[in-house]
């Protein structure tokens, strides 16, 4: 089975130039191509890692095991476990999934069929542990984030199990 080989140094995991990683980009819009290499975000990487599709070598070339790339991206991002599943769970259910760290929520999630470059995410997603505890406030400000984007907000409540119920939100006049 072909693999895309990558390098996870400091907080970046980056792969050269293959035919395996342009096709993974073109089909399913896995990872970002600049500059002849291809950058992986962390939910990215580990998904492939999952599905047998990435090897992550670590600086010294070592290949970097799942449960390690895990122990790292706790360290870099918060709630990393949580917002994998969400993650994971939109990827295998066929949508593309990027991170919206510029809109303010965790991910952008684009209908099947449509890419990223040509339409737009329809959703925004914010993933959260299934005891954590929303305010009226922060609830309110998840659906501005998503109406000031034209998007939808998107819940996705995670278990202990790592199983992940989604809610969408709507507008009602």
């Amino acid at each position: 089975m072909e693999k895309i080989s990558s390098i996870f140094s400091n907080d970046i995991i980056m792969a050269g130039e293959s035919d395996y990683a342009k096709e993974l980009y073109e089909k399913s819009r896995f990872g970002e191509f600049k500059s002849k290499k291809y950058y992986y975000s962390l939910f990215e990487a580990l998904y492939l890692v999952e599905e047998e599709k990435m090897d992550v070598l670590d600086d010294k070339g070592k290949i970097v095991s799942f449960d390690n790339i895990i122990k790292r991206a706790k360290k870099l991002e918060p709630n990393f476990w949580v917002k994998y599943c969400a993650y994971k769970e939109m990827r295998k259910r066929g949508y593309i999934v990027k991170t919206a760290l510029k809109f303010g929520a965790d991910f952008r999630i684009y209908d099947r069929g449509i890419k990223p470059g040509e339409d737009h995410a329809k959703w925004i997603l914010y993933p959260v542990h299934e005891r954590h505890v929303f305010t009226w406030y922060d609830f309110s400000a998840k659906n501005r984030v998503a109406h000031s984007t034209k998007k939808r907000l998107l819940l996705g409540v995670v278990d202990d199990e790592g199983d992940v119920t989604f809610y969408e939100v709507n507008w009602t006049r």
